[in-house]
């Protein structure tokens, strides 16, 4: 059964309820003036998957960002897979004894 926690009980006994949210599956509603506002219950695998999800596609979003970034202020003829490839080149060059 779903229990009613005002917010205030709620401050006063966080470590508690959430030990019990946790080890006993523990469900509430949270309520502020007696009116629910939020409900409290354990984190299911669906939820964890969900959350991955949601920071992947977070992530992605912000390289795409990136990217777009890059590319607007992009100045140089060759691509940055060209610069990489001639660094990479000196960089060996440098690591090999001349013959």
């Amino acid at each position: 059964m779903t229990e009613k926690i005002g917010v205030r009980e709620l401050k006063n006994q966080a470590s508690q309820i959430v030990r019990r949210v946790r080890e006993e599956q523990a469900e509430y509603i949270v309520t502020v003036h007696g009116k629910p506002a939020a409900m409290l219950r354990p984190f299911t695998e669906t939820d964890s998957d969900q959350l991955e999800q949601a920071e992947i596609e977070e992530a992605l979003a912000q390289l795409e960002a990136l990217a777009k970034e890059i590319g607007a202020e992009w100045q140089s003829e060759k691509s940055g897979l060209e610069l990489l490839e001639e660094m990479r080149e000196e960089r060996w060059q440098s690591l090999t004894p001349a013959s």
